[in-house]
């Protein structure tokens, strides 16, 4: 294998489980194979942001299994979609992985013939919602393909990430952004989790890079900015196109379908006022990445449609958006640009289980040594934090109490937990009290 095709998706689900069949149906809508010599990609990236509610997604395991399973079934329905029309029906994808950090999951999923050229798989999460717990955060993944052009691996990084919310919070959004990197540092994961055949076990290496200092006085060199690696940053990076709400009458001039650039509804005039486009040519976030030109209307913030599973481009003679955020590009893919062959950018249709619609990119990798000169390293807004394993377990900590509480007093089940706990207790009380 000589070069790789990747499909890259960001999506926030809004805590609410997708339709497979709806979701299927339209996940290869934004797939263009940037070499045009391959029907499919290799391997397919799912970043998924507010994947479950705060409950289950903080107490984790199979809470969430659920919200997992439906994108599997998704990928199943889409490839199943392609093969219908002509592909060789015996292909499949194998889901390598799925985490999550608090609310933000990652799922990736590769072409079950190429899961023997993963060598090494590595993950990373870091917490910086609330007291460093993961309402907000980032989750990542590291791959290590072998490759016959190279003596070694070569390494692809993907990190899903959801960042600081509101039009008027630059500053922390491109903090948060900052703390991503420097506490978002490479573990090695028990092969058994992801090879294929189940009954292998290997010690999976550590990746090549920079050393640091952990916790432990032990070192590790898995940092997110390495030079031997092709890094992919996507999610719901939360950058609008204002720094105030709207005011009652901004409305009217909110984006609307329009062929004519030159209509002052086309996107583009608000495309212009991108936080994320000025912070980047300002150089104050997202440092050394890069992004395809935008050609796709906002994806946030719509108004739900209950009665359409689906809503396309075509399907919408107007666009209908909530009144008290400004329409933005808070779904984005970002990434290193050396040697990327990068394809279609465009955002996918609209789904009645989220506000957002999810933005998908197409790539091609060469799997090849990288050049002497790659810089990527060199670009880290700061340097390692040392105590990122202790402060994650802190941070992990808070968010099982924060899970329970949220379950017990926010979920059906939590509260029946509770009845029938209460229930229990007051009949003990009872049985046990004096009798006269």
């Amino acid at each position: 294998m000589v070069d790789l095709k990747l499909y890259i998706v960001t999506f926030n689900c809004g805590r609410i489980l997708i339709e497979p069949d709806a979701f299927g149906s339209h996940l290869f809508d934004g797939w263009e194979d940037p070499t045009f010599t391959r029907a499919l990609p290799d391997v397919v990236v799912l970043n998924l942001q507010e994947i479950a509610p705060l409950s289950y997604a903080f107490l984790g395991k199979h809470f969430v299994r659920p919200y997992f399973d439906r994108f599997r079934q998704a990928v199943q329905v889409a490839t199943q979609n392609q093969s219908a029309g002509g592909d060789d029906d015996s292909f499949k994808y194998f889901n390598v992985l799925s985490r999550h950090v608090g609310l933000t999951g990652i799922m990736l999923f590769v072409r079950d013939d190429l899961v023997d050229e993963i060598q090494t798989l590595n993950v990373a999460e870091v917490g910086v919602g609330l007291s460093e717990m993961g309402n907000k955060g980032a989750i990542g993944a590291r791959l290590g393909w072998k490759s016959s052009d190279v003596e070694g691996l070569v390494y692809t990084t993907f990190v899903s990430a959801h960042l600081a919310p509101f039009e008027e919070e630059i500053e922390r959004r491109n903090q948060d952004y900052v703390d991503i990197v420097s506490r978002m540092v490479f573990t090695s994961e028990d092969a058994r989790e992801w090879r294929k055949d189940q009954q292998t076990v290997e010690n999976v290496p550590l990746l090549a890079g920079e050393t640091i200092q952990t916790d432990n006085g032990q070192a590790t060199t898995n940092v997110m900015y390495s030079n031997d690696t092709y890094l992919f940053f996507a999610g719901d990076l939360n950058y609008r196109t204002a720094l105030t709400t709207p005011g009652r009458e901004d409305s009217e001039i909110f984006p609307q379908p329009r062929k004519n650039v030159k209509d002052a509804l086309h996107y583009s005039h608000l495309l212009e006022k991108d936080q994320l486009t000025q912070q980047l040519q300002q150089g104050k976030t997202l440092h050394g990445l890069t992004e395809q030109r935008i050609d796709f209307p906002p994806t946030y913030k719509y108004r739900l449609n209950k009665d359409h599973p689906v809503l396309t481009d075509q399907d919408m003679e107007e666009w209908t958006w909530a009144q008290h955020r400004w329409p933005s590009w808070c779904d984005r893919i970002l990434y290193s640009a050396t040697q990327v062959k990068a394809g279609k950018y465009s955002a996918l249709p609209l789904f009645r289980t989220s506000d957002h619609r999810p933005v998908a990119l197409s790539v091609s990798i060469p799997l090849k040594r990288f050049p002497p000169d790659s810089e990527l390293a060199r670009q880290a807004p700061g340097p390692i934090d040392q105590h990122f394993k202790s402060r994650r377990k802190a941070a992990r900590q808070k968010e099982i109490v924060v899970g329970v509480a949220a379950y017990l007093g926010l979920t059906w089940e939590g509260n029946a937990l509770l009845l029938s706990t209460f229930l229990i207790v007051v009949g003990s009380i009872w049985i046990s009290g004096p009798m006269s």
